[in-house]
């Protein structure tokens, strides 16, 4: 298990049970209150800091890989076609099951206003409602400084993808260049957060302090919550993908769950979808008999542009923020939120656990209107929700596999 999520979560402990001391202890100082919320502030203001411009780098550079692999031939074109028919029936179904469940399993209203109370300072005030009209002529950014100034990720991004593809028309040298700039650019604020990732659990305590010194240990059950709300999508992810392997993969539930769970396993210990890659191929060709070229094709390309459990679980974050501060998403927010998503689900495979979930989650929050004050705290209680997205992660992996690996063969049948 990744030690620092394991520092983040005692930070967790430690802050929330030191604040619930003092606050049943009598007063609090009001310096030790203005003190550890001022802390825990400025270690999140250094982390939003990097999301706009690590967010467009890494799209520039996403654009390119897929470009890239599109001129591969056609089997790496079909990939990415059901690369994209998952994701976007993910986000759909999402919305739906994370929705429907937190209507029918909704968290406690106290413990959901004591957590948002306690991380955010008070109430947060729901967004006014979007006229259609109004949203679809924000879309254009005509000021990009202007919007990514405001968070206004969505046509930030729309105006981040229209770059990128613009990119990739250029000749080759002046591609090759502006690719490798923006990688560079995307390096060095990896590097950035990688460094005020070091002072997490001082960041995670400081707020962790700051929610007990208001609140107690209220919030414990809404976080509980959402430790089970996360690792539920994901854990649905698994269960999709075994129907998906029977119905167009040749391979039975039992059969294919059987075939697996030795990179189910690894991806378990490990919480890399990268690092279980030498056993997902020694699978797909010896247990699920995919051909070694579309198992050695496939499987490398599914692990640099495609995580199917990002979009599910980062929209479970969002949305679980949305009900606990009492936001219900309009339409077209839903719609920013769903592109975006898709957008950073993208752009953000190979990053590092504790970095993609600031990356993926906060411009998501930000189409959604959402506070990001509640992400310190989420992140410090991702490690369970994080083994399951990569098991989620490597099962869709071997899923798509096991289907072209089945399309592929009857090509060679029909011939």
């Amino acid at each position: 298990m990744n030690s620092l999520a394991v520092r983040v979560l005692i930070a967790l402990v430690l802050g929330l049970g030191l604040g619930t001391a003092l606050n049943q202890g009598g007063a609090v100082p009001g310096w030790l209150a203005s003190s550890s919320e001022a802390i825990g502030s400025l270690w999140l203001g250094f982390l939003q800091m990097t999301v706009i411009p690590l967010v467009f780098a890494l799209l520039v550079v996403g654009v390119a890989a897929v470009s890239n692999a599109l001129s591969a031939g056609k089997l790496t074109a079909r990939a990415l076609a059901v690369f994209t028919a998952l994701l976007v029936g993910a986000i759909v179904v999402t919305f739906l099951g994370v929705g429907g469940a937190l209507t029918a399993l909704p968290v406690d209203a106290n413990s959901a206003r004591v957590l948002v109370a306690g991380a955010t300072g008070g109430e947060v005030a729901p967004p006014q409602a979007i006229e259609f009209g109004a949203w679809l002529k924000s879309l254009a950014p005509s000021n990009p400084v202007a919007a990514a100034a405001g968070n206004a990720v969505l046509p930030l991004v729309i105006f981040a993808l229209f770059f990128a593809f613009a990119v990739t028309q250029l000749p080759a040298a002046q591609r090759a260049f502006l690719v490798q700039l923006f990688e560079s650019v995307a390096g060095a604020m990896i590097i950035i957060v990688k460094w005020v990732l070091l002072a997490a659990p001082l960041g995670v305590f400081a707020l962790a302090l700051t929610l007990g010194l208001r609140s107690g240990l209220g919030s414990t059950g809404a976080l509980f919550h959402y430790v089970l709300l996360v690792s539920a999508a994901c854990i649905a992810v698994v269960l999709v993908c075994y129907l998906l392997a029977a119905l167009f993969g040749r391979a039975g539930p039992l059969r294919f769950a059987r075939a697996i769970a030795p990179a189910q396993v690894v991806a378990f210990s490990t919480q890399s979808s990268l690092g279980t890659l030498p056993v997902m191929v020694e699978i797909a060709r010896k247990s699920l008999g995919v051909p070694e070229h579309v198992a050695g094709l496939v499987l490398p390309l599914a692990v640099a542009v495609f995580r199917l459990t990002s979009p599910v679980a980062n929209l479970a974050v969002v949305l679980f923020i949305c009900h606990v501060s009492g936001i219900e998403p309009t339409l077209p927010q839903m719609v920013a939120a769903g592109l975006v998503a898709f957008a950073v689900s993208i752009s953000s495979v190979g990053l590092p656990g504790q970095v993609s979930f600031f990356v993926s989650v906060a411009p998501i929050c930000f189409a959604l209107g959402a506070p990001i004050d509640l992400l310190p705290l989420l992140l410090a209680v991702e490690v369970i929700p994080d083994i399951f997205r990569t098991v989620g992660n490597v099962t869709a992996d071997l899923t798509v596999t096991a289907i072209l690996g089945r399309e592929e063969d009857g090509e060679k049948e029909a011939a």
